[in-house]
């Protein structure tokens, strides 16, 4: 009788605390998910009641999209750029207001800040400064590269996205390793210092080391934001010059709500996040394996 009752007492109180967290995570998570599998298997347009069982047939349209795997291909490449420059800058700022810097809470607002715009007005803003200012100042000055916006030309345009993906993502992840630096035991560092270690070894050998779980983290998020993008895709180049800056999320999105081609889009979401899951587990994975070596 004890046992009933301290189940239902469990049971009560993850109703209670727990329950409307795990009902809406349901509704909007889980169901949807399930339901989008399906709609893979059938030639649905969006609109219409009847959806048309066709199998494989929108996966063997996928396999034959060649405009899909460049948009892919885009997206890896931009994604992997972005990745590397975002956690070199997030960890060169962290390591720099972490230090003694007077107004280190002030630097760290300020390079927080731009993580606070959400992407579709910071497109805008970017695209103003890329199309208006940059060429003001590049007529007034005779700077050659300046001269035409970097939004009409297909490389400088992906370049532009990786500089404003690069500027809005720094800064939250700068926060992580802020945390990952002071948790670093003080005694640790003295004890490098008091043996003759320099500022350089003390970060590659004690610092570095320590915080491993900060770059699987960083790392993670940084993978997952960029191979998703949409917004700031949209905003700032929406998929031009000529399409070369479409990334696999817009194409995705064009496909499926544009060309009324819902099935087929739902295929290449789902493909996107079998890749995009894979590559965080892979990361995941030798991330924690190289944090129990160590």
């Amino acid at each position: 009788m004890h046992r009933k009752n301290s189940f239902r007492s469990k049971l009560l109180l993850f109703t209670v605390f727990a329950g409307p967290a795990a009902f809406c995570f349901l509704m909007v998570m889980i169901i949807p998910f399930f339901y989008g599998l399906y709609l893979t298997f059938t030639g649905w347009d969006g609109i219409s009641i009847v959806k048309d069982y066709v199998g494989f047939q929108n996966y063997i349209t996928v396999i034959h999209d060649i405009k899909f795997w460049r948009s892919l291909l885009l997206t890896i490449v931009y994604s992997a750029i972005s990745v590397v420059l975002v956690n070199i800058l997030a960890f060169a700022l962290a390591y720099a207001v972490t230090g003694k810097v007077k107004g280190k809470n002030f630097f760290r607002a300020g390079f927080f800040t731009p993580n606070l715009i959400g992407g579709l007005v910071l497109g805008y803003i970017w695209q103003f400064i890329f199309s208006r200012a940059m060429v003001a100042v590049g007529s007034d000055l005779n700077i050659g590269f300046l001269e035409t916006s970097w939004l009409s030309d297909p490389k400088m345009a992906v370049v532009a996205l990786i500089i404003v993906s690069v500027w809005q993502y720094s800064g939250f992840m700068m926060l992580i390793y802020i945390a990952g630096l002071t948790s670093v035991p003080k005694e640790l560092i003295e004890a490098g210092v008091i043996d003759g270690c320099g500022k350089t070894q003390v970060l590659k050998n004690i610092i570095l080391p320590q915080m491993r779980s900060s770059f699987v983290i960083c790392l993670f998020l940084s993978i997952t934001r960029c191979f998703m993008t949409y917004d700031l895709n949209l905003s700032l180049t929406e998929g031009g010059p000529f399409g070369t800056t479409q990334m696999a999320a817009m194409y995705v999105y064009q496909k499926a709500f544009v060309s009324k081609d819902y099935g087929v889009g739902q295929a290449e979401a789902v493909i996107l996040f079998v890749i995009c899951a894979a590559i965080s587990v892979l990361q995941v994975y030798i991330g924690r394996r190289n944090e129990e070596d160590a």
